[in-house]
């Protein structure tokens, strides 16, 4: 791909020269052909649009294209962090925090299924001689599930109902707690041993920074609301400057740009109980940035250098990581409201890993570079097999569950019955 790149580059520039640069018109293409992808893989396999998506990055970062260079920075960076700022804040705006006083269990699930992913993956590479300073990274990039992926396979599916709401909350809740103390940890990866409010200052600090940030976000919107039609085109436009603003913002300051996003959409919640959707005109902007998002994290995942050994690490990770998410969910299901099978559905769906795990792996990078490499020999791997098995896993939940208004079949298979008939 670079090759052809480089080619193309020397011919076109005698007598083409695209205003905004050749690698625009690369990236245009991608985009293109993701959607395409995406489409086909729906109407023909009946599956969720992202898995199209992330084949078409893993094609390309495979064949070594390069507009995103691992470890990521500058615009890259920048689209992924608003693409994952949009989705939390669009989660943040739906957590159910009301919920938690009359069922705390659904809280304690999320603990119990938090603390018990991230020992069992600790003690999994431990037991695999994966030294500690690599192993609990990695342990704090397993606890992240991916609402992003949730979300866009809920979408697909047409999918609604309480195995889906409560793997929503879920997936938003570890992705807190793995996001807070993640960053918190890249910020320690190369000190010596310290006492424990030495270890939780760091904490602190990203939580407070983010937390700022996010109510600044929150409260701007909400000054809006007063003012303007929340199905404005314009309050649209206002709503994504403000998360890209924030997100720039809150990195800048050393706040964590995700987290500061989600906490934003639970104080807009607060502070806007009523009802409130996505203006519809925000759908196709946010369907963009987050169909570029999946592309550029598969696209860099898919750089990671592959041997018998990581592969070892990879599945022990993932078969580990998934049995203690479904475990984690239904040891504290008594008493939450769900049945037995409903939990293990619930497990399953938080199975996928995507640009949560990808933003946490980059800042272990840009802290330690050295330790970092070693982090995101398994890391990266990682993220590029469940980014596409788990939106499979969490496809097969909301099935399994009955809660897709869809028959699960390809679009084309059912046109051609409806043609039939």
């Amino acid at each position: 791909m670079s090759f052809l790149s480089s080619n193309l580059l020397g011919f076109w520039s005698e007598w083409i020269r695209p205003s905004a640069g050749l690698p625009t018109v690369w990236w245009a293409l991608l985009v293109a052909a993701a959607a395409a992808v995406g489409h086909l893989v729906q109407r023909y396999m009946g599956l969720p649009k992202v898995v199209g998506y992330s084949l078409v990055g893993t094609v390309v970062g495979l064949a070594g294209f390069e507009g995103a260079v691992w470890p990521l920075q500058g615009t890259a960076l920048f689209l992924l962090e608003l693409g994952v700022a949009i989705v939390l804040f669009e989660a943040g705006g739906r957590l159910p925090l009301g919920w938690f006083r009359h069922n705390p269990m659904v809280l304690a699930q999320s603990l119990v299924e938090s603390t018990l992913t991230y020992f069992a993956v600790f003690w999994t590479l431990h037991w695999l001689d994966v030294p500690d300073p690599v192993a609990v990274p990695l342990a704090l990039i397993a606890v992240a599930a991916s609402p992003a992926v949730l979300s866009r396979v809920a979408i697909d599916t047409r999918a609604s109902g309480p195995v889906t709401e409560r793997a929503m909350t879920l997936a938003t809740l570890n992705t807190f707690y793995a996001l807070m103390l993640g960053y918190a940890q890249a910020g320690l990866i190369e000190r010596a041993p310290l006492g424990l409010f030495q270890k939780a200052y760091p904490v602190m600090v990203v939580v407070g920074l983010s937390f700022v940030v996010g109510a600044l976000m929150a409260l701007a919107l909400r000054s809006a609301l007063r003012v303007m039609s929340p199905t404005s085109e314009n309050t649209s436009i206002l709503l994504l400057a403000i998360i890209a603003a924030g997100a720039a913002v809150s990195t800048f300051f050393g706040g964590a740009a995700p987290l500061a996003a989600l906490i934003g959409g639970v104080l807009l919640k607060l502070l806007n109980p009523r009802p409130w959707v996505w203006p519809r005109q925000l759908g196709t902007a946010s369907s963009l940035v987050t169909m570029l998002m999946f592309v550029l994290v598969s696209m860099v995942a898919a750089q990671a250098e592959w041997s018998l050994p990581v592969a070892t690490t990879v599945l022990a990770l993932i078969g580990v990581r998934t049995f203690a998410k479904i475990a984690g969910v239904a040891i504290a299901n008594p008493g939450s409201g769900a049945s037995w099978r409903q939990a293990i559905w619930m497990g399953c769906a938080m199975s996928p890993l995507s640009s949560i795990a990808l933003l946490i792996a980059s800042t272990f990078v840009t802290a330690s570079p050295l330790l970092g490499h070693m982090i995101t020999q398994v890391a990266l791997p990682a993220i590029l097999v469940m980014e596409v098995v788990g939106a499979v896993l969490a496809t097969v939940a909301i099935y399994g569950a009955g809660e897709s208004s869809r028959a699960w079949r390809p679009e084309a298979f059912a046109a051609l019955e409806d043609t039939q008939r």
